[in-house]
């Protein structure tokens, strides 16, 4: 079966997808004031404040959720505006995203929320602030993975991924939850040699 080409927006929706990418601030408040669509698309389901979050443009960003942007709209690899902030870890951008009270709860792809992605490229900072929030600290996602498994599994076990788990204990990471094959936190941290973590789960 053939696939139906999406058409991409045109005028004033497309003129604000393109300034939202490339964050360009003005441009994007000039769109919305010419009418835009704050909900248009491009091809691949991307709205104009997720490219904008995407892209970590803070000021075009601010512009779009002053106007209404939904923190929420999913694109077609299920993210959100929300859930990329925890692959960028930008705190300004979750700053942004918060006034607009984001839903916590949607995953991603791979069944996660936003705090698991930041976990695994130890986003210290973004952490420390999104869990302030109501966020779950011991959401599990697809792979039976928290996101205090997720810093020790594929994190490399140096000083952000050590405070990572610092800051995740602190604010109530459940180390004895253990993935799908009934490994912990800590024996994975043995396993890796990565003792300072291994002391900090003990």
């Amino acid at each position: 079966m053939t696939e139906v080409p999406v058409p991409e927006p045109a005028g004033p929706d497309a003129t604000l997808l393109a300034a939202a990418a490339t964050g360009d601030a003005a441009t994007v408040d000039l769109a919305v004031r010419a009418g835009a669509d704050l909900e248009a698309r491009d091809a691949q389901q991307r709205t104009s404040l997720l490219l904008a979050a995407t892209g970590d443009h803070v000021d075009a960003a601010k512009v779009l959720v002053g106007a209404g942007a939904d923190p929420d709209a999913l694109d077609d690899r299920s993210d959100t505006p929300w859930l990329v902030t925890g692959v960028t870890g930008s705190v300004a951008m979750a700053e942004v995203l918060l006034t607009a009270n984001p839903d916590l709860t949607i995953r991603n792809r791979f069944g996660g929320i936003s705090i698991i992605p930041a976990a695994e490229r130890g986003h210290v900072e973004y952490l420390r602030r999104v869990l302030q929030t109501d966020i779950d600290v011991n959401h599990v996602n697809d792979l039976g993975w928290t996101a205090l498994l997720e810093a020790v599994i594929l994190g490399d076990g140096g000083p952000r991924h050590r405070e990572t788990v610092r800051v995740l204990l602190h604010a109530g990471a459940d180390p004895s939850i253990a993935d799908h094959d009934g490994v912990t936190p800590l024996e994975h941290a043995r396993s890796r040699g990565y003792a300072q973590i291994a002391a900090l789960l003990s």
